[in-house]
């Protein structure tokens, strides 16, 4: 049985499952190649750079907006540029829910742009939000292989649940914001993609840390987690973590709430391969990353 354990210390997001997949030896070029599958790939651009977090070198993962010609990084994703060495100017943009770039170790190539600018969630791209029903449609009319539809129709469904519960409406109505955006889209379908590609039998986790204080959302300002964030984890083993800040996020939260059987500590497992994502944030104390583990 090939066992795929996810080791949350530092919480869980789309881009950090990605980043540890690929850094754990997944093809990027297959995913890259799959995702074209869905016929939305005029709208963004991929990259994929090793960065440095606080010693430990990981995969850091971008979907890059090309909305109007412009670049926007969106939501917790931010350029990396492969230079060699630290330039992380901090231009004082506010950036998407509470996700600043603090100053990065050694070789953390990332830089905040002028077109870099977050536009704080409430006038985020419209016309790349996607209602429940879209991204279902999108997904059963692409030629992705079937257990790979149905494994992203499970992390969708679940956070179009959760979204509905919250806001009080049916399933087919559910329009995503931060999830409807293309980021997101290709966070979830390419776990999907990916996890499937590496031949995984079983996914296990640790206990997820979601984080502590406050974060601005469409509606408003909200308690970590996000009311969706917390919806998503019912029934999952969370952990008590000091970070005053949004660990996991709605798409963290799903991709681990639907493919983890267990929540554990490290499984009985002869080890094989071992990858770590890189989050957005910069830590004081602990490095943001995913480490992902693989083995018999």
């Amino acid at each position: 049985m090939k066992t795929l354990y996810f080791d949350c210390f530092s919480g869980i997001s789309g881009d950090m499952v990605i980043g540890a997949l690929i850094d754990a030896g997944a093809d990027p070029n297959h995913l890259v190649q799959q995702l074209k599958k869905l016929k939305i790939d005029d709208e963004y651009e991929l990259k994929w750079t090793k960065v440095v977090k606080n010693g430990i070198t990981s995969t850091k993962f971008d979907v890059v907006l090309l909305n109007e010609g412009n670049h926007h990084s969106h939501s917790h994703h931010e350029h990396s540029h492969g230079n060699d060495h630290t330039h992380d100017h901090d231009h004082g943009h506010s950036h998407d829910h509470a996700h600043e770039h603090g100053h990065s170790h050694d070789h953390d190539h990332g830089h905040s742009h002028g077109h870099n600018h977050s536009h704080d969630h409430s006038h985020d791209h419209h016309h790349h939000h996607r209602s429940y029903k879209d991204i279902v449609e999108m997904i059963e009319q692409s030629e992705l292989e079937d257990d790979v539809k149905e494994t992203a129709q499970r992390i969708f469904r679940k956070i179009g649940e959760a979204e509905g519960l919250i806001h009080g409406m049916p399933l087919d109505k559910v329009h995503f914001h931060e999830v409807g955006a293309v980021d997101s889209i290709v966070d979830i379908i390419g776990a999907a993609i990916l996890i499937h590609q590496l031949g995984v039998d079983v996914v296990k986790s640790s206990p997820v840390p979601v984080g502590k204080g406050k974060i601005r959302i469409d509606h408003g300002i909200y308690p970590v987690p996000a009311p969706a964030t917390l919806e998503i984890l019912r029934g999952v083993q969370l952990e008590q973590s000091d970070v005053r800040f949004e660990l996991t996020t709605p798409t963290g939260a799903a991709i681990v709430a639907v493919l983890a059987e267990e929540f554990c500590s490290i499984p009985s497992m002869k080890v094989e391969k071992i990858g770590y994502g890189a989050g957005t944030k910069t830590f004081k104390d602990h490095p943001n990353v995913l480490r992902v583990l693989i083995g018999e």
